[in-house]
């Protein structure tokens, strides 16, 4: 399923994309796209059930209606740098021997469309193409790779906007050049695990005016899918809601000749992850 939320910031409501690519209103079906949801296999097999059958779900006309993060109440934003070969080789970085982490705030999130802000002061805004990962089920201690994936709920096109200078000029973690506001665009969709036949096997692109910069698949990932949430569920306990942003490829604006084509206002960029869903937002001055 391809589920969704729409409507103005902070009062999204829940929607499904069916086959045929019409809108579909859930709200008469579930409150909200949320952990709570995707830690219930009876309400989502309502959902599923809704949406087989018709005339069940009312249309909604999708003219001028904003499509918000697909995903509400969010946990944690546990985030993989250096997760790619080819990323890595571009800004001269080792291959880590175990999954660099850093977070992302919840209050980062905007819609796929939204305006994305460039923070005061920034000199090195860059974008980065991901594909996010939503937990489904508590991960405590996982055993295997395959465990990890069995405890995904679903995939999402994610962007991960970094400011280069306050990540890794400023001292401290990297969280400074990560948490600033609107830099974690979400969706259009939280496609569910079971239409994604293979995490490894999906390109992602990313574009600024037009102009192709990020052309990458994630057979490229370091650590894959299922390794980072088995990984992860030994340092920290996953729970459903909480989200994975797993790295980007190469072709990011640190990664390339100077003067690097770092982002300013009026900029606009567009992303998708094959299947996910595309993204594009317009930048402006915070």
């Amino acid at each position: 399923m391809k589920l969704l939320r729409v409507g103005t910031a902070g009062a999204e409501r829940p929607a499904l994309l069916d086959h045929d690519g019409t809108l579909r209103d859930l709200s008469g079906i579930v409150p909200d796209i949320d952990g709570d949801l995707l830690a219930d296999a009876s309400a989502l097999a309502r959902v599923r059930a809704a949406a087989e059958t018709p005339g069940v779900l009312p249309a909604l006309d999708a003219t001028g209606l904003r499509i918000g993060p697909p995903l509400g109440r969010i946990g944690k934003i546990v985030c993989i740098g250096l997760n790619y070969h080819d990323h890595a080789a571009e800004t001269g970085a080792a291959i880590p021997d175990e999954p660099i982490l850093f977070f992302k705030a919840p209050d980062t999130v905007v819609g796929p469309d939204d305006t994305v802000l460039v923070p005061r002061g920034s000199r090195k805004t860059d974008w980065e193409v991901e594909l996010a990962v939503v937990i489904g089920r508590t991960a405590r201690y996982l055993g295997s790779a395959e465990e990890g994936l069995a405890h995904v709920a679903g995939y999402a096109t994610a962007h991960d906007v970094s400011e280069r200078e306050f990540q890794i000029e400023r001292g401290g973690t990297w969280d400074k050049g990560k948490n600033c506001e609107t830099f974690n665009p979400l969706g259009p969709w939280l496609v569910t695990a079971d239409e994604v036949d293979d995490p490894q096997a999906l390109p992602l692109r990313l574009w600024v005016n037009g102009e192709l910069k990020q052309n990458g698949t994630t057979a490229e990932q370091i650590f894959p899918v299922g390794e980072v949430v088995r990984y992860l569920s030994h340092f920290m306990t996953l729970y459903p809601g909480d989200i994975i942003n797993t790295g980007t490829p190469a072709g990011v604006a640190m990664g390339q000749p100077e003067p690097k084509p770092y982002l300013k206002a009026g900029d606009v960029v567009e992303l998708e992850v094959e299947g996910l869903g595309r993204q594009r937002q317009e930048l402006k001055d915070a």
